[in-house]
């Protein structure tokens, strides 16, 4: 058996087609379908239903296909490494990064961080942060950026800052600080469900988990901060925002936000990857990269901030 014939058989159970899987791996029907029926002598095994349109995996056949899906990603895990240790930055690197995080941190570092290798391929999407550690797990991502601590046995984190909140006021100009406990919770707006940031604005209000409720007759369910804000502007209403996210705030908008009083509620965020991940030296390079760019943005929340769970 080789390495061809697993691509083959991955291939066919992907397009579920030998003509297709064929051309997609650049050789004949005739010669894939060969090499898969020679891997299926010499294991013992048939692993497709030729019969069946589309082309269906047999029962033992899936349990083959998990297994050489698992032996492509350690052969791909293995060609990186090798690429590493030669120095060589090149390839793909996929990093996916929290709606909440991604505006704020992404034009920041980006930029200057793949100008510096020009023969690797970054490619950056926004997911939240249960997709990112689906991906993760299953190896479609390499890298993630959130909020943490995770506290998944899977999963490696590296700490890159610690972002205080803010709350900002669309009715009142804001005073130099104001109490966590005291916000009217009636007049607040969070995100959606499935947003990390929803769960900490609750944990914020004293742990209330208790669904907000408005003086609005409607309700809205924001799936990003920039949607968020404007919602909040329109409805003279109130929210939370990550530091970053006001940074570039006119000072007519600066007007409306006050710091919190101690304890600072703040969250962590930090670049996360599979426990198998081995692209350690562009991580690093990665993990660097961003805390510099971040570091003198921020303002140093000391010893009195509260640290919050994104997924408690």
């Amino acid at each position: 058996m080789n390495i061809q014939q697993f691509q083959y058989v991955l291939a066919v159970h992907e397009y579920q087609h030998f003509e297709l899987a064929a051309e997609k791996c650049f050789v004949t029907q005739s010669t894939l379908s060969t090499m898969i029926s020679k891997f299926e002598d010499e294991i013992g095994i048939k692993i497709f239903d030729r019969k069946k349109k589309p082309v269906q995996l047999t029962t033992e056949g899936l349990e083959i296909v998990k297994q050489l899906q698992v032996i492509s990603k350690n052969i791909a895990a293995f060609k990186e490494l090798t690429q590493e240790l030669k120095g060589e930055i090149t390839g793909t690197l996929s990093l996916s990064v929290i709606p909440t995080v991604a505006p704020f941190l992404l034009p920041l570092f980006l930029q200057d961080f793949a100008r510096k290798f020009p023969n690797l391929n970054v490619i950056v999407r926004e997911e939240t942060t249960a997709e990112i550690i689906r991906k993760l797990k299953s190896r479609a991502l390499d890298i993630g950026i959130l909020s943490t601590p995770i506290n998944d046995k899977e999963i490696i984190e590296y700490p890159l800052y610690d972002e205080p909140f803010l709350f900002y006021d669309a009715e009142q100009v804001g005073c130099a600080e104001v109490a966590a406990k005291s916000i009217d919770l009636n007049n607040l707006c969070v995100m959606e469900e499935g947003h990390c940031m929803r769960t900490q604005v609750l944990q914020i209000c004293d742990q209330r988990d208790r669904l907000l409720t408005s003086k609005l007759n409607f309700e809205y369910k924001a799936g990003s901060i920039d949607g968020l804000l404007r919602f909040v502007k329109a409805n003279k209403a109130a929210t939370f925002l990550p530091y970053l996210a006001t940074t570039d705030f006119p000072e007519a908008e600066r007007l409306h936000l006050s710091s919190f009083s101690n304890p600072i509620p703040y969250r962590t965020i930090g670049l996360v990857v599979h426990n198998h991940f081995v692209k350690n030296k562009l991580l690093h390079i990665l993990q660097k990269e961003v805390s510099d760019k971040v570091v003198h943005q921020l303002p140093k929340i000391g010893n009195q901030g509260a640290q919050l769970n994104p997924l408690s």
